[in-house]
Order: structure tokens, then sequence, then C-alpha cells
């Protein structure tokens, strides 16, 4: 895939453009959760930092997918549903974050879950870091790989946001990191929290591997990146920060396969979507 990448020109599929995009979105907002709320002040401003880069991604993205859904007739019609939702009718980046339905959006199911460990009760005073830690490093060891593809990509456009993109995913990636390494080497209780996460979180990463019709048709123009081949040197990295973590990787998951990629999600993306969007619903005239 890489060597097409490189000697040809194309236009990523909006629908592999969409899959980014929320992806962005749904874990930015998932991450602005803690704000006001970080452990220690420093994490609070990174993590709401952690979550502007993402949203900031997600903003390109949907911008590049609405100038193309706009400029083509067959997608301007897939979206008609969208244009009622502005006076002058167009398909815009806030049509596409806030008046799109659960169903339509196509993120991992990992990234819209609550932050809590499984059995909990969701209320925010029973937030856990160690989730959150857990799930950024996952998905941030996986975005290492797929930003910088992308960034040497058939489609300049896709290329330019991935090369922001992949600075900022190394932070990530590297904080979440050294958090993950804090809480598996540090106190009894930080290690068993940590243990917990990894133990939750890992099955939905199955997910990953699980490849959607937006990606196979990005693959094959030379547009988007062949998951599977990713998938050994994400669990090199897993695999590397676990054992300095003192962390034990559970079983290969055996079970039912998320697929939130393909518009099928948990009860959860509903209820984020419900309080992310209810302004802007109602409001869909206004100008900010």
């Amino acid at each position: 895939m890489d060597a097409a990448l490189a000697t040809t020109t194309a236009t990523a599929p909006v629908d592999y453009l969409l899959h980014l995009a929320d992806n962005a979105l749904v874990l930015g907002q998932r991450n602005a959760e803690w704000c006001g709320h970080g452990p220690v002040i420093e994490e609070d401003l990174s993590m709401a930092n952690n979550s502007l880069d993402l949203i900031g991604e997600a903003r390109l993205l949907y911008q590049l997918a609405a100038d193309r859904i706009n400029g083509d007739a067959a997608e301007s019609a897939r979206f008609a549903h969208l244009r009622g939702a502005r006076v002058d009718g167009a398909v815009t980046e806030d049509t596409l974050a806030y008046f799109r339905d659960t169903a339509e959006f196509r993120n991992y199911t990992l990234l819209e879950l609550p932050h809590s460990p499984p059995r909990a009760a969701t209320h925010a005073a029973l937030r856990d870091y160690a989730t959150t830690i857990v799930r950024n490093f996952l998905y941030s060891a996986l975005m290492l790989g797929v930003w910088d593809r992308l960034a040497r990509g058939a489609d300049p456009a896709l290329a330019g946001i991935a090369a922001r993109a992949v600075k900022e995913v190394q932070y990530h990636y590297r904080h979440a990191r050294d958090w993950l390494v804090r809480f598996g080497d540090g106190t009894a209780e930080s290690h068993a929290r940590a243990q917990v996460a990894i133990d939750h979180l890992m099955p939905y990463t199955e997910e990953f591997w699980s490849p959607s019709e937006a990606e196979a048709a990005a693959r094959r123009a030379g547009t988007g990146v062949d998951g599977v081949a990713l998938r050994g040197e994400w669990e090199a990295r897993v695999d590397d920060a676990l054992l300095e973590a003192t962390l034990q990787r559970p079983a290969p998951h055996q079970g039912y396969v998320t697929e939130g990629k393909h518009g099928r999600h948990s009860e959860h993306l509903g209820f984020l979507l419900a309080e992310m969007q209810s302004l802007a619903r109602a409001h869909p005239d206004a100008r900010w």
C-alpha cells in the first residue's frame, strides 16, 4: 500500500473521512469530560489539550468531507437529510458533527465508552483515570501508524491533515504511555486499577482489525491504511509498555467483535451525542 500511496494521487472516500473524523470527535468529547476534574492541575490541562487536538483534527476532516459532499452530486443526494439543518442548505463541518444521528457515526466503540471500569456506575463522581489513560494509550498506539502512513498518502488534502495529526498523536501516545507505566509500576491500588482497565478495554481493540467497506475502498484507492498490516507494530508497542508497567495482557478475545465503525454502537454513544448536539439542534441557524 505504501508504494501506491507514494506514486498516485486520489481522493479518499467520504465515509473513510467520516470514520477518522468521528473517532477524533468522540474521543475528544470524552476526554473533555475531565476538564475541571483532573486528578492534578497539570493533568487537567494536559487532557484539555488532548481533547482540543482531537476536536481540531475532527474539524479539518469534517471540512474536507463536507467540501467533497457538496461537490459531488451522488454524495450530495446521500446527505440531503442534513441540508435541512441550515437555512443555506449547505453540508458543513457543523452539520456533520451535530446533525447526524447515532447510527450514522462510524467511530470505534472503544472511544464512546464512559470513563468508569466495568460493573461500576457511570456517575461523574466515579470516573476512573486509569480507564481513560488505557483507552488513550490503546488508540494512540494505533493512530501513530495510521497517521504516519496517511501523511505519505495519495490524497494530498488528507495527507496534509495527517501530517499535523501525527505530531499531535506522538504527544498523546507518550503522555498515555508514561501514565500507564506510572500506574502499573506504582502502588498496589494503581496497579490494580490499570490491570482492570486493560482487561476491560482490550477486547474492544479487536474492532481495529475488522475492516469496513469504507476502509477497504480507501485502501484500494491508495488513500487508506490496511489495519491488519498495522497489527504487528501496534502489538509490539502495547507489549513493550505493558512489560515496563508490570501489567498482564489478557488472553486473546474470542467473543463478539464490536461494530461501531459499521454504525452499530453501544448504548453510551446516544447519551454522549445528546449532550454534545443539544445546543446546535435547539438553535440550528445560530452563527458562532
